[in-house]
């Protein structure tokens, strides 16, 4: 078995943004597989009403996402156009050379949970494909493949037989531990791994 930490991730959420941020300080010998899912997909695959659309739910998380931030010393700031659709960006990882997908991740999540962009408008979008060194022609071709439209649904679907129900999850050595909280038990467990 590999010793990796999976990280499952759509820019949309919240929280996957702060587990993100922490991901960041780990040492760099902890090896964390990125792992694209499509949260709106696997919240049906699931049944699950997401937060965004329970006021009550939505109005705590949004407190109590500005509390772990300013904990944490994080720039962040409540996306006003949350929730959006990320279809687009999520599919667009996929295509993406391995030597941008850090800048990829890093300039999607900075643009919408620090700067406030509706990163689903291609007129946003397109200066953040160029400072990741992106074709945009390529970009929109791409996320229109076929190919690439399945294979965010199978890795989605893949993540749902797997019992993933939410972003952020980690798992390691089989084990799921769910949520931005719950990134320092991962890391244990990481850590028993041979």
């Amino acid at each position: 078995m590999t010793k990796e930490i999976d990280f499952y991730f759509d820019f949309i959420s919240p929280y996957t943004y702060l587990a993100y941020k922490k991901i960041q300080s780990l040492p760099k010998d902890i090896k964390i597989n990125y792992k694209p899912i499509l949260l709106g997909g696997l919240h049906n695959l699931e049944g699950i009403t997401a937060p965004a659309f329970i006021k009550s739910k939505l109005k705590h998380m949004i407190n109590d996402c500005l509390l772990i931030a300013k904990k944490n010393n994080f720039d962040f700031k409540w996306n006003s156009k949350f929730p959006i659709n990320s279809l687009d960006i999520m599919r667009g990882y996929f295509d993406i050379n391995s030597s941008n997908r850090d800048e990829y991740i890093k300039i999607m999540f900075d643009a919408y949970w620090r700067d406030d962009l509706d990163i689903s408008e291609e007129e946003i979008l397109i200066p953040l494909l160029k400072q990741c060194k992106i074709d945009k022609d390529i970009f929109y071709k791409t996320i229109k493949n076929p190919t690439i439209k399945e294979m965010l649904k199978d890795a989605t679907k893949k993540a749902h037989e797997k019992e993933v129900f939410g972003a952020p999850t980690f798992i390691v050595n089989n084990k799921i531990f769910w949520g931005q909280d719950r990134l320092e038990f991962a890391i244990d467990e990481y850590s028993k791994m041979d």
